[in-house]
């Protein structure tokens, strides 16, 4: 420090101080550095070795100090008992204990000498017993327990004033401090580490409570019970028995401690589980998560209506397109309908033009039989043809003859009967590809799945017509069916018979038809009827060709057609097909074919009554 200028006297800053350009780390160590601190702390100045001396003459003071606790018992003791007494009290340190350093265990083993050896009790006039069983002994073995540190550590081990008791949880519930705090620092006394952490306060921090109870969980207890020892190894006869001693009290200290060690665990527990810190902690922690987890919900939440917002702007967006879409394929739809709409009114006014034509010329024939014949082929033409077709018969037939319109009408039965031929050969030819395509695909697979004829393959149809879905092993039943009508010779496993079906399956429906109606016929031939039942492995309709009409109508379809008839009148619009829906199994061409035998039957029998009436008139 500069001194202050003198009155009349300036100060002038010449140049500014640099910063030291070296630094050295300097740690202190050694006894000369510890005798520096205390003649600093002293502010005196003396030597390290004066400082010892000190430290000698403190403890010497110590020493006559020495206050010993007379034991009132000690002249009772028993020599050959000296391992059950308390060593410490047989040299009047009970007061101190463990605590005594060995200069006042030798201190008090002098005093006490001085004060019991036998030579000075004779001196007295004391009578002295023989031997080793006078109480001198017991000070003896007290003074070589405590003076050598490995008796003394095993002795201090098994301190008989020591406490061992645990607190419970109802001992500390109102005083949990005070009643825990001087039970750790007694047992503090075991650890092997220096700087035990105390139990401390309400006003602990957490790490400091974890820290706490994290040493005493962790607990390294020097604590060792060879003083209880039953037996000395040394008092073995043979080097086996000395063995066998030693492993004895090996098992026998390995229990004690683990005992001692469940004693301390039991300790932590109970305090770690009565601790007021431990819940508050808990409780805070509580609270930071439900804070944590309330903000993340929050941010959650928000973050969902965003989410909402947008994904409601756009299907907003999406909607109106829709919506526009919509129309646009609504009024498309609509124009569709209408010009389709407008086509089956034009396509049912030619047809019913030309059922009209024909029906007025009475079907180009006087004959009955012919003119049902003719009927049919008129319902064909008005099925097959177009509308383009149908206005220019119709025109034709309008601006003819009757020979003409029937030559016209011929025309076209035999165009459209061509083409039906046509696609029959085609629907054949495309059958027997497949079935051939199918015998070549389950060959290898046995005699029974080689050589499918034409004649077997519609006894298949049949069976799995008459053998429906459901029927026990149904399998089984149709191929002994068909090993028992089949002529070919070739027996039929259930396995070969569903191979066959499933690919009877894959044909397509122009073959199918095909297939369906040979079986048809060959049944019809057979049987006079067709089977009613329709198996839903191999799907099949009603053959709508020439043996159609064939089928009989019964008394049951009859009154529905009646009842139909007269529920729907002539101006009813689309009366055939609701006609048709309310007599199952006949399509509409049935019940207007139906219909016309009818009327051609009520024409005759009014014919018949007719010519009665007017031959009876006659007569008269």
């Amino acid at each position: 420090m500069l001194r202050e200028a003198a009155d009349g006297q300036l100060t002038a800053v010449i140049q500014a101080l640099s910063a030291a350009s070296v630094l050295y780390q300097v740690e202190p160590v050694g006894r000369w550095f510890e005798a520096f601190v205390k003649r600093r702390s002293r502010n005196v100045s003396a030597s390290f070795q004066e400082l010892e001396d000190e430290k000698e003459l403190s403890e010497e003071s110590e020493d006559e100090e020495l206050q010993l606790e007379e034991f009132p018992m000690l002249k009772t003791l028993d020599p050959k008992d000296w391992k059950n007494q308390d060593h410490y009290a047989v040299l009047g340190l009970r007061h101190i204990r463990y605590k005594a350093t060995q200069k006042q265990i030798k201190a008090a083993h002098k005093a006490m000498v001085l004060k019991h050896h036998p030579d000075k009790r004779k001196a007295t006039g004391e009578q002295i017993a023989e031997g080793d069983n006078d109480y001198f002994t017991c000070i003896t073995k007290a003074y070589e327990m405590l003076s050598d540190p490995v008796k003394r550590r095993a002795f201090n081990s098994v301190d008989p004033t020591f406490d061992n008791s645990v607190p419970t949880k109802s001992e500390a519930k109102e005083n949990f401090f005070e009643v825990f705090s001087p039970v750790f620092e007694r047992n503090s006394r075991w650890s092997n580490k220096k700087n035990v952490p105390k139990l401390g306060n309400m006003n602990a921090s957490f790490e400091d409570v974890d820290a706490f109870y994290s040493f005493w969980y962790n607990f390294d207890s020097w604590r060792e019970f060879s003083y209880l020892d039953e037996e000395e190894k040394e008092k073995g006869e043979c080097r086996d028995e000395r063995k066998w001693i030693e492993k004895q009290n090996r098992a026998a200290r390995a229990q004690r401690k683990k005992e001692e060690m469940n004693r301390i665990r039991m300790l932590v527990d109970s305090a770690y589980s009565s601790d007021p810190r431990i819940k508050k902690f808990k409780e805070e922690e509580k609270a930071r998560k439900e804070a944590e987890k309330k903000a993340k919900a929050e941010a959650k939440r928000k973050e969902q209506e965003a989410k909402d917002k947008q994904r409601q702007a756009e299907l907003e967006v999406a909607r109106v397109a829709k919506e526009k879409e919509d129309e646009e394929a609504r009024q498309q739809a609509l124009l569709v309908k209408k010009e389709k709409e407008a086509q089956k009114k034009a396509i049912k006014k030619e047809r019913q033009r030309l059922r009209t034509s024909c029906k007025n010329w009475n079907y180009f024939s006087d004959n009955e039989s012919e003119c049902v014949k003719m009927m049919e082929e008129v319902e064909k033409l008005c099925d097959r043809l177009e509308l383009m077709s149908l206005q220019s018969l119709n025109e034709t037939l309008a601006s003819s003859t009757k020979e003409e319109g029937k030559a016209a009408v011929e025309k076209q039965i035999e165009a459209i009967n061509a083409q039906l031929k046509k696609e029959k050969e085609e629907a054949e030819a495309r059958m027997r590809q497949a079935a051939r395509s199918s015998e070549q695909s389950a060959g290898g697979g046995g005699s029974g799945s080689k050589n499918w004829p034409e004649d077997d393959l519609q006894l298949l149809i049949k069976a799995v017509n008459l053998f429906p879905a459901g029927t026990n092993a149904r399998w089984e039943v149709i191929a002994n069916y068909m090993n028992l009508h089949s002529t070919c010779g070739i027996k039929r496993s259930a396995k070969d018979v569903i191979n066959k079906a499933k690919s009877l399956q894959k044909l397509d429906p122009h073959q199918k038809d095909d297939m369906n109606k040979k079986a048809f016929d060959k049944f019809k031939k057979e049987h006079g009827v067709v089977a009613d039942v329709v198996d839903n492995a191999i799907p099949s309709e009603r053959f709508e060709g020439p043996g159609a009409d064939l089928v009989p109508w019964t008394t049951e379809e009859q009154k529905l057609l009646e009842q139909a008839l007269k529920t729907y009148p002539v101006n009813t619009p689309e009366r055939w097909e609701k006609i048709a829906a309310a007599v199952p199994g006949r399509s509409k061409k049935d019940c207007m074919k139906r219909y016309k035998e009818l009327v051609e039957m009520v024409k005759a029998k009014k014919a018949v009554q007719e010519q009665v009436l007017n031959a009876a008139k006659v007569k008269k």
